[in-house]
Order: structure tokens, then C-alpha cells, then sequence
């Protein structure tokens, strides 16, 4: 196929360096040179130009794993001993007692007024 490229790029070459034809006008030699032009350019680019090469399709890597360090577990820290809660606020007619642990049962608040003192009548 190159030595068929060669031939014809060698005969248009001869051609070329003939003399041009004396009756040829402007509009003639515009043409006459477009179209060699147009032919050499086919016949020449496909060996000069780069190879094409035929791509091939990328291929990728699993990326190694990455280990961290082990998590960490915590237990539970022990219970404190619970603070002392005032469970009682005294006042002179009564007091509020405090009901509850706060997890198990919820804590409450209860009144408890003060008994009457004694060898007083109810009122009436």
C-alpha cells in the first residue's frame, strides 16, 4: 500500500513540475490548484499523520484496605454512693417529703401538714 503511495505522490510530483498550459485563465488555475491541492492533501495525510492507536479501557486497582485501630469499649462506670438528698424541707405548719429514687420510680413531692396541737378543739 505505501509503495502504491509513493508512485502516485511521484507521478503528481512529475506532473507538478511540468509546465502549466498557456491558454489556462485565473479562474482555471484557482481551480486546477485547489483540486491538487484537495488530491495531495488526501493522499498525504494519512502517512503523515500519527498512528492511531486503539484505546483501551483504564483499569483500575482495588485500593488495599485501610485498618484502624481497634474501637474502644468502656463499661459502665460503677454507681456512686448517692449524695446526701434532702428528703425533707420543714416549715411550721407542715413539711414536703420527698418521694422516689429518680430511676426506678420518679421522684414526687408530697405535703404533709403537721397534726393539730393537742387539747385544741377543731374549728368550726
Amino acid at each position: 500500500m505505501k509503495k502504491l503511495v509513493v508512485m502516485v505522490m511521484l507521478v503528481l510530483v512529475v506532473a507538478a513540475a511540468l509546465p502549466a498550459p498557456a491558454h489556462a485563465g485565473a479562474a482555471g488555475d484557482a481551480v486546477l490548484a485547489l483540486f491538487a491541492f484537495g488530491l495531495f492533501s488526501a493522499l498525504v495525510a494519512p502517512v503523515l499523520a500519527p498512528p492511531v492507536y486503539v484505546a483501551r479501557p483504564p483499569v483500575y486497582a482495588e485500593p488495599a484496605p485501610v485498618y484502624g485501630s481497634a474501637p474502644a469499649y468502656y463499661s459502665r462506670p460503677s454507681p456512686a454512693p448517692a449524695a446526701a438528698v434532702s428528703r425533707e424541707v420543714v416549715y411550721p405548719h407542715g413539711r414536703y417529703v420527698l418521694y422516689g429514687d429518680g430511676i426506678a420510680t420518679a421522684y414526687r413531692w408530697v405535703w404533709v401538714p403537721n397534726p393539730p396541737p393537742p387539747g385544741s378543739a377543731p374549728d368550726r
